[in-house]
This record gives structure tokens, sequence and C-alpha cells, in this order.
């Protein structure tokens, strides 16, 4: 068996140096495999429990077009949503295209001007930088994707449609170099505007730790007993279902996340997701659609039977892409790269960064990525200027979904200290091959060598 597995990973031209390097470190993960599918089987009854409690029938996979009146699939899939994630209400819609664009409708329905935003845990991803409108310096940067020549700033200097043009403001405190939370500063920035804590749980493009659902919950008690009306929000991108409780299960008011990450389950084609209290997912409602229509409206176009199977296949796809970010994470650490987490910590998200410390290195790791992919492995990626984005970005990712994270891909922005932030994974046999696949590209640009 191990001959004919040997040559088959031998097709796709893998070394068999590297094939006995990363063999040795796999069977020692057993033990930490089988707490990822403890984990995973939870969840699954998790999910599958909302499911029956809401009478999930065939009959909610019926397409709506139009307004989308009375689109009973969509009402219970938002029911379903709400249940797994022990919270008041949920807006589960093709029509948020992005995890951005669901934090942009949540933070945008619950804001009004004098309002300020607050984030105890450093700079949220880039993307969100521009929501916010603290992206000014970078505002007017044209990228060769786009032939819009318009300046996106207004006269005032603050990027066009942006929370800041409409007198919202924003403030942040940074992690402590260990990763904790700095209380004390924490307590001076809230003030009397102070309306909305942005919790981002995963670290985007920085090297600091994820933030587990437990410390969540420490930092959101801390900041409720400084002002219980001050609203809570976590994005919670990347994260879900990969422990047993989510944000909301630790007092988040609002927790948002993308459908074509975790609990899509490979299967949405679009999409994102509110959860949380009532009122605040209805103000986000009348956001995304328009004031007294909130939920009421918005079709569904045939792809509700979709997102119901893909919650249902999320948890036991996390726990495959978790497992790849492990074996990442042992076998570059190994090879002498920083890697967070390490490859002892643990996880509370899919997300695996890899500091290469070269551009070449993280070049180099996105072509192994990309070309273990099942669609468009035989494209080259290249960093360029991406929208929203500091710095160029290279991006390995032949999905089914278009930048469906929650498939294989690696991304990385080019500049110091040359991280690379892989992810995703439908199975763990993919996720696999394509960590084999990188390491091989560095070991045949001679970025590595096997001890």
């Amino acid at each position: 068996m191990d001959k004919l597995f040997n040559q088959m990973y031998k097709d796709f031209n893998i070394d068999e140096a590297i094939l006995n390097y990363c063999d040795t470190i796999e069977t020692n993960l057993k033990e930490r495999f089988e707490a990822i599918d403890q984990i995973a089987e939870y969840n699954q009854l998790k999910v599958l429990k909302a499911m029956q409690d809401n009478r999930v029938s065939d009959i909610h996979f019926a397409a709506t077009t139009g307004y989308g009146y009375n689109d009973l699939g969509r009402d219970t899939l938002e029911k379903v949503y709400a249940d797994v994630f022990h919270a008041e209400s949920a807006l589960v819609r093709p029509q948020l295209i992005s995890g951005t664009h669901a934090l942009t409708i949540a933070l945008s329905g619950n804001l009004r001007p004098g309002d300020e935003i607050l984030s105890p845990v450093g700079k949220p991803y880039d993307t969100l930088e521009s929501v916010i409108g603290i992206n000014r310096d970078n505002a007017n940067q044209e990228t060769s994707s786009s032939n819009n020549t318009q300046d996106r700033k207004t006269s005032s200097g603050r990027l066009t449609g942006s929370l800041a043009e409409y007198g919202i403001t924003y403030s942040q405190v940074d992690l402590l170099s260990d990763g904790g939370f700095n209380y004390e500063e924490i307590r001076k920035a809230m003030n009397e505007r102070t309306k909305l804590i942005t919790i981002q749980r995963s670290k985007g493009y920085a090297t600091r730790p994820t933030l587990s659902v437990k410390r969540i919950g420490e930092l959101i008690r801390f900041i409720k007993d400084i002002n219980p009306n001050v609203i809570c929000m976590v994005d919670n991108c990347y994260g879900e279902f990969v422990e047993t409780l989510e944000p909301t299960d630790v007092g988040a008011d609002l927790c948002v996340g993308s459908l074509i990450k975790n609990p899509g389950g490979g299967l949405a084609p679009i999409g994102g997701y509110i959860v949380g209290k009532e009122d605040y997912v209805e103000n986000a409602a009348f956001r995304l659609t328009a004031p007294g229509l909130g939920k009421e409206v918005g079709a569904t176009l045939g792809i509700t039977g979709l997102l119901f199977q893909g919650l249902f296949l999320a948890p036991v796809v996390v726990s495959g892409a978790l497992k790849g970010a492990i074996y990442a994470a042992n076998i570059y650490e190994k090879l002498g790269f920083p890697v967070v987490p390490n490859s002892t910590e643990s996880r509370h998200d899919i997300i695996q960064a890899v500091t290469l410390k070269t551009p070449e290195g993280v070049i180099a790791f996105c072509k192994g990525i990309q070309a273990a992919a099942p669609v468009d492995s035989f494209v080259t990626p290249e960093p360029w200027a991406m929208p929203g984005y500091h710095s160029d970005v290279i991006m390995a990712a032949g999905a089914f979904v278009q930048g469906a994270s929650i498939e294989l891909s690696a991304d990385a922005p080019i500049e110091p200290p040359y991280a690379v932030y892989f992810q995703g994974g439908l199975t763990w046999y993919h996720a696999k091959i394509g960590i084999l696949m990188s390491v091989q590209k560095l070991y045949e640009e001679n970025l590595i060598h096997l001890n």
C-alpha cells in the first residue's frame, strides 16, 4: 500500500525525500487529529439538531425571485443559523457578497454620525480599513485591475462611502507584545461616544495569535462592566466550528462571517451571515435592503439548498482544514521557519501563518499551493496590486467558488516579514497534498534543506 501511495504522490512530482520527511510528522499527529474529530462530531450534532428542530424539508430548497416575499427556505435557514449560534436572530443572505460586506452592513446598520468604533485588538484586516475610513494614505491608489480613474477620496480626504465620511470615528488599542489585551488602555479609550467594539477573531495579515472564544468572552465581560450598552461585534471569519463554542455563546451581541469560508462547507457559492441580538440584526437588515423592508425581502434564486447542505457539511470540512493547518505548522517549524500558531498551540481558526523571510519563499509556497489545485492548477500566481490592500498581494487558489478560502488557498502581502497565510482544504487529503507541493517548490528552488 505504501508503494502505491508513494507512486501516486510521485505522479505529482513530489520528491521521495519530501514524502519520507513529512510522513514521520504526520504519524506523530495522530492524537491531535483525533481531538479535532471529536470537536467536529460535537458541532455536527449541533447543526443536525438545529435543522431537525426547525423541521427543514425539501420545500425549503425552492427558488424565489424578484422581491422574494414569503421565502420559507430563507426564513428557515436564518432560524437554523440563530439556533446553531445560540442567538436571537440571524441574517443569512446571498446578497451579502463577502465577509467584508457583511461587516460593513453590520457596522453601518448600527452606527450613526457622532458614534465611535473601538478596536481593542489592534488594526483590523486591510479591507475593513477602507470601510471604516482609516486607509486614507492609500485611498486613491489605482490598481491594474481597474479602469476607474476617479479619485476615491472626498475633498476632505475621507474615503468615499466609508463610515468616516458619515462622521463615525475610530480608535484602536494594540495588543500587548505577548498578545494579551491592554486592559488599562482599553478602559481609557472608551468614552461617551463609544458605540461599538469590533473584535477581529482571526489574525488577518498579522502574525499575532488568533483569539480563542474563551479570551473573546473575557474581553467582552471587561467591556460590558465598563458600559453594558456598548455593542460588541465579533468578526468571526475563519473561526466557525473550530471550537465547540462561538462568540455569541460568550456574550457577543453580533457575530459576522462569510459563507464562502467555514460555514458554507465549500458548497455555498456566495453569501454572508450576521447573527446576534434581534434589534442589532434587524438594524443590519434595514441597511442591507431598505428601511421598513429589512428581512422581509430578498430572493434566494435557488441556492438555499446549497446553503443548508454546506452548513450541514461545515463541521467536517473545517476539521480537514484544521488538520492541514497543524500539519503545515509542524513541517515548516521543523524546517526552521517561524509559524503562528506554533506546532503545539491550541487552534482557534483555520489559518496558518508561516514566515518565509523572503519574497522568493512566499512566491514559491504559493506556487506549490496553486499546483495542487483541482481548478487552474496550470496557472502561476504572481503578486499584484489587489484593491483594498496596502502592498502587492499574491494569492494562490484553484477553487470551485471564486475566492472561497475554505478551499485550499494561500495568500500574502509582499512585504516584511514575508509571511504567507495558508488555509482551507475541503478534505484533509487535499490540504495535505497542498502542503507537500509547497515544500516541493521551496525544495526545488533551494530555499529549504531537509534535515
